[in-house]
């Protein structure tokens, strides 16, 4: 089944060269000339760009991916989502209802990486570096916290920081998540992703895209009342959570 895995991977890709191109040349310029629809615009555009970068490996790869659960397009949102692969991406991005999230990006991704570096800069995600010294990560830090203090549009973040190699949880980079629970009160919608983790390398992709059974589940929709608490054991039950909310996808008991 390698043709249908390098059909596929043909065919994202050259969505992603299209969209990158549409998104500079038609997006960025309409949103600039009309900054009243910039959510209406960018949400559709959003929810596009997600269809065209995800479906292709269902309809020319015969991978089965199921909608994810849906999160209301509103201010005071906040997604927590486990991280497994590049899918996690659009599929945290069609999460939300008709809209789009500011996704915690590392700030890497800001260059040379075709419509994903742009977007960044388009939908003024925050961003972080692990590597940045103690100056540069105190400014990403406050501008990550004033982004999540001021946004209108849902924020999204992966706290495992990176993919995991296996697919379980990982361990939490809390440094971010603790900045954007500390800005103001939140409705946290708590998503596991899962099936996506065995086809995060290429040859995996191309080898076996029509074995991939892909879905994300809602765990549960939390109230983070109180900034001013310290957000360590609210983080702590979060991955709690998200452990056992795993386990129940893949049919294994908890501990």
């Amino acid at each position: 089944m390698k043709l249908r895995g390098v059909v596929s991977l043909l065919a994202v890709t050259l969505g992603m060269v299209l969209c990158d191109l549409v998104q500079r040349f038609l997006i960025g310029p309409l949103v600039w000339l009309i900054p009243s629809s910039r959510k209406r615009v960018l949400g559709a555009w959003m929810q596009a760009m997600a269809w065209l970068t995800s479906r292709p490996m269902v309809f020319l790869g015969g991978a089965s991916i199921a909608p994810p659960p849906q999160v209301p397009f509103e201010s005071g949102v906040l997604i927590i989502m486990n991280h497994q692969s590049l899918l996690d991406i659009p599929m945290v991005c069609t999460s939300v209802r008709g809209g789009y999230p500011l996704i915690v990006t590392r700030k890497r991704y800001r260059r040379w990486i075709p419509l994903i570096s742009h977007m960044i800069r388009l939908y003024q995600y925050p961003v972080v570096d692990p590597t940045a010294n103690r100056r540069d990560a105190l400014g990403m830090t406050d501008n990550l916290s004033e982004v999540a203090r001021t946004a209108e549009v849902p924020v999204a973040i992966f706290p495992e920081g990176t993919r995991t190699k296996d697919g379980n949880i990982g361990r939490f980079k809390k440094a971010g998540l603790r900045r954007i629970l500390q800005a103001r009160a939140w409705k946290v919608y708590v998503l596991v992703g899962d099936g996506f983790w065995k086809y995060a390398k290429f040859k995996n992709f191309l080898s076996g895209i029509n074995e991939m059974n892909g879905e994300v589940a809602f765990v549960s929709e939390l109230e983070w009342n109180d900034p001013t608490l310290d957000p360590d054991p609210f983080i702590g039950e979060v991955r709690k959570q998200m452990v056992a909310g795993l386990a129940q996808m893949r049919g294994e008991s908890v501990a």
